[in-house]
């Protein structure tokens, strides 16, 4: 470090303690060690902010400038009519194995019904 400061700060007694253990503990050789690398992730934590700022903008812009825009209803509209057109067909086969199911188990099930009441007798 060439040009050094000396600066006075004032901190809270519970962050005083976490430096000065930081220190004790063997993290970092002195206090202003532990200040140092603070304001380094401080000042890589603004940039990082500054440059998804500066990418929300241009995400912003490029939206602006792709033209109008088109309503949700009608964008989920064409996708409901390309989905049912691709799964029509096998709706309609899935649908004719639900019916015979049904019909199945609404069988069984009076069976069982007409059993456990003769039995029950």
């Amino acid at each position: 470090m060439s040009n050094i400061e000396k600066l006075s700060i004032a901190l809270p007694h519970e962050m005083v303690e976490a430096i000065r253990e930081a220190v004790e503990q063997g993290e970092y050789a002195t206090t202003s060690d532990v200040i140092r690398d603070a304001l380094r992730d401080w000042r890589m934590k603004r940039t990082f902010e500054e440059r998804d700022v500066a990418e929300l903008r241009r995400l912003v812009r490029e939206g602006i400038e792709s033209g109008p825009s088109i309503e949700a209803k009608e964008v989920f509209s064409r996708l409901r009519a390309k989905y049912a057109e691709k799964t029509g067909a096998r709706k309609a086969n899935e649908s004719s194995k639900t019916v015979a199911s049904r019909r199945k188990r609404s069988r069984t099930s009076r069976m069982t019904s007409r059993a456990t009441t003769q039995f029950a007798r």
